[in-house]
């Protein structure tokens, strides 16, 4: 049977999607083209394969530490973890459910003595019966014994369905707690945090081991029980005589070193096959989903994807098949010695016998004791060596809520207005992993009542700079000013609630029209509020022709929802910018997947919208900025001119180039249109 913890995490419902092609689960997204690239450590390797001619595609741990990590199995580490392990579950049990735990404390404790009186009872129950003398009066004899012994085997029964029952409401909501404070602790970091690479492999760890926490109490459970039953029997056995119990532990450790090394194979083998997994969750993402389907029929991919497919299986198939028969040959050398440590100790309780110095009664007692203790043994080993690798998954989402602390905003508390004034004051910016700025020493003021438009190539700084403005970032050097006052000492939350942006990529929520467009936020003035804005955007046309309109689901492949297209999300999401009442609009290439006559409108409708508001508008569509009262020309993070239309299109410079080649470009199209028609 498959452990759980060495089996592929489930797919689940596809995540809000920010992109017309979204990534699958396990990836890190590509950013803005203005932002950082997709840093080495968390993208797939190619790797040669020894029996392929091709390169695969491998995502690689290439610290690792995990394996490092993994190889620390062993029994020394196990005892000290062990401890820590117990603690760690009952105090995240303790955090979720004060009273199951301590019913389960509680019921581990009474069974273990229940484990004690049992044997106890045993050992009365043969005295007893193997007495001389009448029949009936030995009887009479061993029935208080055989009577405590029913009773504690039905309290242990009634416990162990207590136990069952706790650890099942237990687990699942230590598993939810472990998710919700991973998400509490992502929604909590600067954005930067996620240009880490670190920070994105060790938040895909982390998830992991959230999901993996609830498996903790129920190994903790099993470790306190076997604790337990080992400590009832060992008691007595002690009892009997002392030279048994340390005969037992001995004969118990060659099984127990097995054991503990066949987990630490199956762990590493998983660990080494965790890439494999994650490629095929990056196949199986494109290959059953809508959003590349087009694209895998018209470009003949089916039989490639599915070949890589098979070629990654085997891969897997061939790291779970040389740790299935490693793990098999210790465990067989582990029976062997444990076989032969248990005939020593059976050849002890014999030879105690013989020499009278133990009695038949107790010799009977002490058959029960040793299984009992032996079974604790190899019971503490085996949930011990599970809890170990839990343990380490957990370590993950632990290690990660560490990380993530230090990325935690820390910043002001001063709650900004709306701004008359953003100054951008000698700011360069540079990405983690970059040698060199984004943006470099720029300065630039922003106004109440204006729209600036932010033009150049690709790459050249536009989105960092919005980015900046915002607060999302902030600067490596220089200042960004609201009103005088530093985006850094300013509360993040309420300097956000200034701020309507519509990035290049926005998410397409799987929730209806209304909470698309009102972020969840309502307005007091209800859906007259949504209406207006999506009037504004143009997105009424939109919600007119569904069918639920503002209460359409917007996600197809749940019931009863619809899916729009590439331009009708875009009217949504600038519906979601002119619904909220912010001080600063930007507007990050807004009209992209616009028709014309919707583009149009959009750019008309922008100078009614900065009459209360800075706007700042970044955008390829050079034809479109006449409506910016300035146009700022950047060039590999420098502004290098600055003024308004009509100035910057008769001026020598970058900007009339930018003009001239979409002059060009769209001239060139309606010729060839033109020329269409007339064929």
């Amino acid at each position: 049977m498959t452990d759980r913890h060495d089996a592929p995490l489930p797919g689940g419902v596809p995540a809000p999607r920010s992109a017309p092609l979204p990534p699958p689960p396990g990836t890190t997204p590509a950013g803005p083209q203005d932002g950082p690239s997709v840093p080495p450590e968390a993208q797939p390797t190619a790797a040669a394969e020894t029996d392929a001619p091709e390169s695969q595609m491998r995502y690689v741990d290439v610290t690792g530490s995990r394996e490092a990590a993994g190889r620390s199995i062993r029994m020394s580490d196990m005892a000290r973890r062990l401890p820590q392990l117990v603690r760690r579950s009952l105090a995240l049990a303790w955090r979720v459910d004060r009273a199951a735990t301590v019913g389960l404390l509680l019921c581990q404790a009474v069974t273990g003595v229940m484990q004690a009186l049992g044997l106890v009872a045993i050992s009365g129950t043969l005295t007893a019966l193997l007495a001389s003398g009448n029949v009936y009066h030995r009887l009479l004899e061993a029935w208080p014994s055989v009577a405590l012994l029913a009773g504690a085997s039905g309290v242990r029964a009634l416990l162990g369905i207590t136990v069952g029952w706790l650890s099942s409401r237990l687990g699942p909501l230590m598993s939810r707690e472990a998710e919700q404070m991973l998400l509490t602790a992502c929604a909590e970091v600067e954005l930067c945090a996620y240009d880490e690479p670190d920070f994105n492999r060790d938040r895909e760890a982390a998830d992991r081991g959230a999901q993996v926490t609830g498996d903790l109490i129920n190994e903790g459970q099993d470790l306190i029980a076997s604790a337990a039953s080992f400590l009832a029997g060992a008691v007595v056995l002690t009892g009997v005589n002392w030279v048994l119990l340390p005969l037992l532990v001995a004969a118990s450790l060659p099984q127990a070193l097995a054991q503990v090394s066949s987990a630490r194979v199956r762990y590493l083998a998983n660990l080494r096959s965790n890439g494999d997994l994650r490629m095929l969750s990056v196949l199986r993402w494109h290959i059953y989903t809508k959003d590349a389907a087009d694209q895998i029929r018209a470009g003949t991919m089916a039989p490639f994807l599915s070949g890589r497919y098979r070629q990654t299986v085997a891969r897997i198939n061939r790291e779970d098949r040389a740790a299935a028969d490693k793990g098999a040959r210790m465990s067989l050398v582990g029976a062997v010695c444990g076989g032969v440590g248990s005939a020593i100790v059976w050849g002890a309780v014999v030879w105690l016998l013989a020499t009278s110095r133990i009695s038949v009664g107790h010799a009977g007692t002490a058959i029960f004791a040793l299984q009992t203790v032996g079974q604790s043994v190899r019971g503490l080993v085996g949930v011990g060596a599970r809890a170990v690798r839990t343990g380490l998954y957990m370590d993950d989402w632990s290690g990660f809520l560490d990380k993530a602390g230090g990325f935690r905003m820390r910043r002001g508390t001063h709650r900004p207005k709306p701004p008359q004034k953003i100054e951008i004051k000698a700011v360069s910016h540079r990405y983690a992993g970059k040698n060199q700025d984004a943006l470099s020493d720029v300065s630039l003021t922003l106004r109440r009542g204006e729209v600036t438009a932010l033009v150049g190539f690709n790459g050249s700084g536009k989105s960092t700079l919005s980015k900046l403005v915002s607060g999302l970032y902030l600067p490596t050097d220089g200042q960004v000013l609201w009103d005088g006052t530093p985006a850094g000492d300013a509360d993040p939350q309420a300097l956000w609630q200034q701020v309507a942006l519509v990035p290049q990529d926005y998410a397409h929520w799987p929730l209806t029209v209304r909470e698309n467009v009102t972020l969840g936020q309502p307005s007091p003035r209800g859906d007259a509020a949504v209406r207006e804005a999506c009037e504004a955007a143009g997105a009424d046309e939109v919600v007119d022709k569904l069918g639920a309109g503002l209460d359409t689901l917007l996600a197809r492949e749940w019931l009863n929802g619809e899916e729009l297209s590439g331009g009708q999300w875009q009217r949504v999401a600038l519906a979601r910018a002119f619904f909220k009442e912010a001080g600063l609009l930007v507007l990050d290439e807004p009209t992209a997947n616009l028709d014309p006559r919707a583009e149009y409108r959009i750019f008309q409708r922008l100078r009614d919208l900065a009459r209360d508001r800075v706007v700042l508008l970044v955008t390829h569509r050079i034809t479109n900025v006449a409506v910016a009262d300035r146009i700022v020309v950047l060039d590999e993070g420098r502004i290098v001119q600055e003024g308004p239309y009509h100035q910057l299109s008769q001026q020598p410079g970058l900007f009339q180039q930018l003009l001239s080649y979409q002059v060009t470009s769209e001239e060139s199209q309606c010729d060839g249109e033109h020329r269409g028609a007339r064929t």
